[in-house]
């Protein structure tokens, strides 16, 4: 008797950038592996590649393997190896990754019909690429400030996941593993769905639309409903702060009153912690772009760059300029 043959579901690639991160790879990968023991049969399979078909090492320092250079990628293209679905691995310091050759190879993926991924940061790969003006796309929350500002064609989103069509983008961290259990159960159905999330020891998909960070209430450890909706209110509006007037028209409470709740769960006045969460996404745009300190000022609410500088410097102990000259030196070494 003929032993049935199963249909190959999808095939990938995974393009391992320097610095990827691991934990959004293997959770990405792994669920894959997963599904192919429940189902009994090889429904998805998947090769590494890399620029030069050498190791690549993780943000952990762990060196991984790979099959492919994307030399060879390209000569699969046209013939029965090619994927359908390539997937941008990469992590820290993804502002630097400059790389030709990799764009135009993500592009002749997507031209070609190949579905484009990019897990943690990749989504910043797929824009460099070219692939993501008007597109909806997902980038962990730290890159977010940064990713804006140097790409404003793409519809960027705090979401765990992002799929507009045929790009697929999360934020990294256990993200990876909701997108790939979402793309599983689009393929299948939610059982093999829930019996890989029993083998994983997880007990949900999470919505994409599901927040990164934690809520404030545990994040920042304050309990007070209005001091929580105050702080969301200066967290939207970083470029255009508010007045204190404005706020307190919001939450319908007195200056005294919120002046009086901050002292008390925050240790510090409204004035005083709106402009730290202001530093704070400042220093990300200084580190995750080119952006010219003047117009990371204006980004974050300054009238001027050396009122923003003076600030700066009192909180972090060096200008921006140096922050950037710091932060050169460290990706140097």
């Amino acid at each position: 008797m003929n032993a049935v043959k199963h249909p190959i579901k999808r095939s990938f690639v995974f393009f391992l950038v320097p610095d990827f991160t691991m934990i959004a790879f293997a959770t990405a990968l792994d669920p894959l592996r997963s599904a192919n023991r429940m189902l009994g049969y090889e429904a998805y399979r998947w090769r590494l590649a890399s620029i030069d078909g050498k190791p690549v090492r993780a943000s952990n320092g762990v060196e991984c393997a790979v099959n492919t250079s994307l030399e060879e990628e390209r000569k699969k293209m046209a013939g029965p190896d090619r994927p359908n679905m390539a997937i941008v691995c990469s992590g820290v310091n993804v502002e630097r990754y400059q790389n030709r050759s990799a764009f135009a190879w993500l592009r002749e993926e997507y031209n070609r019909g190949v579905a484009v991924g990019g897990l943690c940061t990749g989504a910043h790969i797929l824009a460099a690429a070219g692939l993501l003006s008007n597109k909806r796309c997902a980038i962990h929350w730290e890159n977010l400030p940064g990713f804006s500002e140097a790409f404003p064609k793409a519809n960027v989103f705090a979401d765990l996941f992002e799929i507009d069509q045929n790009i697929y983008t999360c934020a990294g961290g256990t993200a990876a593993l909701d997108m790939m259990l979402k793309l599983i159960g689009d393929d299948f159905d939610d059982n093999l769905v829930n019996r890989v999330c029993e083998q994983v020891l997880t007990d949900r998909v999470r919505s994409p639309t599901d927040r990164q960070r934690l809520p404030l209430r545990a994040r920042l450890g304050v309990q007070n409903s209005k001091v929580l909706t105050i702080i969301e209110l200066m967290e939207g509006n970083l470029s255009e702060p508010l007045s204190l007037i404005e706020i307190a028209d919001h939450v319908d409470l007195s200056r005294r009153q919120i002046e009086r709740l901050f002292r008390t769960e925050m240790g510090r006045s409204p004035a005083r912690y709106y402009l730290e969460i202001r530093l704070d996404r400042a220093r990300h745009l200084l580190i995750q772009s080119s952006m010219p300190v003047v117009e990371v000022a204006v980004a974050c609410g300054f009238v001027s760059a050396s009122h923003f500088s003076k600030c700066y410097r009192e909180l972090y102990a060096r200008s921006p300029q140096q922050e950037r000259v710091d932060r050169k030196q460290l990706l140097a070494a």
